[in-house]
């Protein structure tokens, strides 16, 4: 069995997603689901991450990020699933 996830995507997430713990709570979230992969804020004010590992958990995130922590107001999720590369050992805050 390879050690490659089933699954890989690229989000950006747009409108009032800094400052209210939105990365730190994706993080949470993503480990919670036992994913790998990275979390950060954009100069322009969105949120990137990338998320890898079983396909199902990797839906629940993306799920979760439409939503994201109580202060947080999402208008959009752009998604772009990717080949999964294994790359990651755990999910990782950015600065």
């Amino acid at each position: 069995m390879s050690d490659i996830p089933e699954k890989r995507v690229h989000a950006l997430i747009s409108g009032r997603v800094q400052g209210v713990w939105y990365r730190a709570s994706t993080r949470q979230e993503a480990i919670r689901l036992g994913l790998s992969g990275w979390v950060k804020n954009l100069p322009d004010g969105r949120v990137e991450l990338v998320a890898e590992g079983p396909a199902q958990a990797v839906d629940a995130l993306i799920k979760w990020c439409h939503k994201g922590p109580p202060y947080a107001a999402v208008d959009k999720v752009d998604v772009e699933e990717q080949a999964p590369t294994g790359k990651y050992d755990d999910f990782d805050l950015r600065f």
